[in-house]
């Protein structure tokens, strides 16, 4: 790879998947559906995503709910009508100790920089930080 990670994400804040995720905020239930396709797509195994019917006995199925667990930290978006809630929770032998609530900027910016750290250390996780980075 020419350019590390840290050339990439400058000071290893992960800003470009945050700006490649943010910008498709403008329409929530679009935002969540990609987001939570390219968590899936890049970190098989560790993104749990649950949907839900549109309408009783719809085939129409939207995202309701993301987890993400890195290490000991779990990120949790969940969306609710018309508005997402996002959190950061620590979890030590499966067993979550402290969960906070976060904005969408400050939770995308903290799961960024989590994967960029992961990503220097984990050959899976910097194969999967290049693929959100591409899209």
């Amino acid at each position: 790879m020419a350019d590390s990670l840290e050339d990439r994400t400058g000071d290893g804040g992960f800003d470009l998947l945050a700006a490649s995720l943010r910008s498709s905020t403008g329409d929530l239930k679009t935002f969540v559906e990609v987001l939570a396709e390219k968590l899936a797509s890049a970190l098989p195994g560790r993104v749990a995503v649950e949907r839900r019917s549109v309408r009783r006995f719809s085939k129409e199925r939207r995202v309701t709910r993301i987890e993400l667990s890195l290490g000991d930290e779990r990120y949790i978006a969940v969306a609710q009508g018309d508005g997402l809630e996002t959190r950061r929770a620590k979890a030590v032998r499966g067993v979550v100790l402290k969960s906070e609530a976060l904005p969408l900027d400050a939770w995308l910016a903290a799961l960024g920089h989590e994967l960029a750290v992961e990503a220097e250390t984990s050959e899976q996780s910097r194969l999967a930080l290049e693929q959100l980075l591409r899209g």
